[in-house]
């Protein structure tokens, strides 16, 4: 049998046991977990998974994460789009500056621009050591596209971190 690649959202109210309730359903539709990234912010639970399940068992799982809607879980459910992966020179970036609004447009703005895809975005906002104010930092895993040259992007960087007034690190890991 065919096994269908497939990307699976889930949101609740954060509680013991959602993973596990995640797991049960998609073991019980021979499904296999591959990858993960799940988070808590702000009481609620968000999390992403990529599963591999046989083609014939797709609406049944479809059906069953569906029922645990009235458990307060509520969940997509996409075919991959891994024809549709990013291939490049791997790369990852740090911001920290004093927060206001607007960084993450002006961080993702000038990734766009460059046609670079980002694969995986953690921020915070904490207090600053010695002063107590709001700060921000970002982390940024990405792949260039081949035809941008890594020393292109980190001049544009440059130029964000002085309009930001930030600290940019960008370091080539390809």
């Amino acid at each position: 049998m065919s096994m269908i690649s497939l990307v699976l959202t889930a949101l609740a109210d954060d509680r013991p046991g959602l993973v596990s309730q995640l797991a049960d359903v998609i073991a019980a539709h021979e499904g296999n977990w591959i990858e993960s990234s799940m988070s808590r912010l702000a009481g609620e639970f968000a999390g992403i998974v990529r599963v591999e399940v046989p083609e014939n068992r797709i609406e049944a799982l479809e059906a069953a994460l569906g029922a645990l809607a009235p458990h307060g879980i509520t969940t997509t459910l996409r075919r991959s789009g891994a024809a549709h992966e990013t291939h490049g020179q791997a790369a990852r970036m740090t911001v920290m500056c004093q927060d206001h609004p607007g960084i993450v447009h002006a961080v993702s703005a000038v990734l766009a621009a460059k046609g670079v895809s980002i694969t995986s975005l953690e921020t915070e906002i904490y207090a600053g050591s010695m002063s107590g104010e709001r700060m921000f930092r970002a982390a940024v895993d990405m792949v260039l596209p081949v035809d941008l040259a890594a020393s292109d992007l980190s001049a544009a960087l440059e130029n964000l971190a002085g309009d930001l007034m930030a600290e940019v690190d960008f370091t080539d890991i390809g």
